[in-house]
């Protein structure tokens, strides 16, 4: 008797066979006389691997180029881009944070709202490509959110994927001087300007409260057709009061469990990944590790604006800087466990995901969807945000014993490869992507999994 399945019938590329977990079995490929395969235009403001929101659009691209999908790229202009046939037609570079004089600032605040130029580029490659289905990543400010507009004004579907909370957040962050925020989440922006959000500074206030009103009264972000989410956390987040419950789907972060292998050894330290910036918590965690640093090794890879004052002031961690490639592979594979302090509403940290992988626990803040990751006290120990007392016992509790960190990164790699597996990523993108555009075209069949496996054959 054969497994359950799944079956996503789509007439040019035939079908997508899932099984009982949502993983892929196979494509029946049938394709139509004169046919051609789908295409897929990802916009994402940056081609390179800047950031978590940039390796997962790159981890979908490729995917997606596997699957046979036409893959259309569209992002700023850069240097630092990887190559793309399609580079003629990104958008001109626009940095933000540069001095300007008044009225290069007001033609700077336009665009940061809608981008002309990017509209420009973005309808010239619509013209020339004909996408099935437009998916956006981080596109405001530099892109804006006018290309969605572009793409439903020529009746094509559009997802999104909430990296952040920008849609119910003029800053996108969620904090309000280092604390968390809440005051937004049913529509009342104007709260970015009463607590000045943005660095403390009025006019920054005013500027991202204005791109939020004018961009909810054009509707760009609500003629979305799919929203994905990378956590429940997220999800409740947006549906509060924004978007509705039944256009919104969670489809976690996925890592590619056949590239990492879990590592069973460790060289006895506690390992940090990530910005040195106040939301990650970082300062918490050297000021808790200070008192128990010879219990307690503390390796601090990463960098950012608190650096210099950091080093300075805690001197008893190793600091390693930005590590990348197989250097930082290493790292983690020699870690005794890997450190999420952050005190921010964190969406789907990449960098636990990749602790799980390597077979690593992981000591994290209870807050956002890091529950949703790490489960406490069976892959992991969990602490509540800024508690630096409880974050030195959950750190010194584990260093003190590592049959409990071994046994629960085997846990974590366990749960990462039955929940949080690049492939079941893949397979629930496709089945989104699919049903996305099948509203569109009514392109679907009613072929059973019967019908399809004997055609294959």
């Amino acid at each position: 008797m054969r497994n359950p399945v799944t079956v996503l019938p789509v007439t040019r590329i035939g079908a997508i066979i899932l099984d009982d977990a949502s993983r892929l079995l196979c494509f029946s490929g049938y394709p139509e006389p004169g046919s051609r395969d789908l295409r897929a235009l990802l916009a994402n403001k940056f081609f390179y691997r800047k950031g978590g929101a940039e390796v997962v659009m790159l981890q979908e691209r490729a995917f997606l180029i596997e699957a046979g999908f036409d893959v259309i790229d569209f992002a700023m202009q850069d240097s630092r881009n990887l190559p793309s046939v399609y580079a003629e037609y990104f958008s001109p570079n626009r940095l933000y944070d540069q001095p300007l004089g008044a009225i290069t600032r007001i033609g700077t605040a336009f665009s940061l709202i809608h981008s002309p130029e990017a509209v420009k580029k973005f309808e010239q490659l619509i013209e020339k490509t004909r996408p099935d289905i437009v998916h956006c990543h981080n596109i405001y400010h530099q892109l804006t959110p006018s290309i969605i507009r572009v793409a439903k004004g020529r009746n094509i579907p559009v997802v999104l994927t909430l990296h952040d909370y920008k849609p119910v957040c003029p800053t996108y962050t969620r904090l309000r001087n280092g604390q968390v925020c809440s005051d937004c989440l049913d529509n009342r922006f104007s709260n970015v300007v009463k607590h000045r959000c943005a660095d403390g500074s009025l006019s920054k206030s005013l500027l991202l409260y204005a791109e939020a009103q004018v961009q909810r009264l054009l509707g760009s972000y609500e003629q979305v057709d799919r929203f994905i989410a990378p956590s429940e956390f997220m999800r409740s987040s947006v549906t509060r009061h924004r978007f509705p419950k039944d256009r919104v789907e969670v489809i976690y972060n996925g890592v590619d469990c056949s590239e990492i292998s879990a590592s069973h050894h460790d060289r006895g330290y506690a390992l940090y990944i990530g910005r040195l910036t106040p939301e990650k918590g970082v300062e918490t965690l050297l000021a808790a590790h200070a008192g128990i640093a010879e219990q307690v090794p503390l390796v601090v890879a990463g960098t950012g604006p608190m650096e210099d004052d950091l080093r300075a002031r805690y001197p008893r961690a190793k600091y390693l800087g930005h590590l990348s490639g197989s250097t930082l592979e290493n790292t983690i594979r020699d870690a005794s466990l890997i450190v999420v302090p952050s005190e921010w509403y964190e969406n789907c940290p990449m960098s636990i995901l990749e602790a799980m992988a390597h077979g690593k626990a992981v000591v994290a803040g209870d807050i956002g969807g890091i529950p949703e990751l790490v489960l406490h006290e069976k892959t992991g120990l969990l602490f509540p945000p800024g508690d630096r007392a409880a974050l030195k016992e959950c750190l010194t509790r584990l260093m003190a014993d590592p049959d409990l960190r071994r046994s629960y990164g085997t846990a974590a790699r366990s749960r990462l490869e039955a929940k949080f597996a690049l492939e079941q990523h893949n397979s629930e993108l496709l089945k989104l992507y699919l049903s996305v555009i099948e509203q569109y075209s009514g392109r679907a069949s009613a072929d059973t999994a019967e019908q399809l496996i004997t055609h294959r054959s």
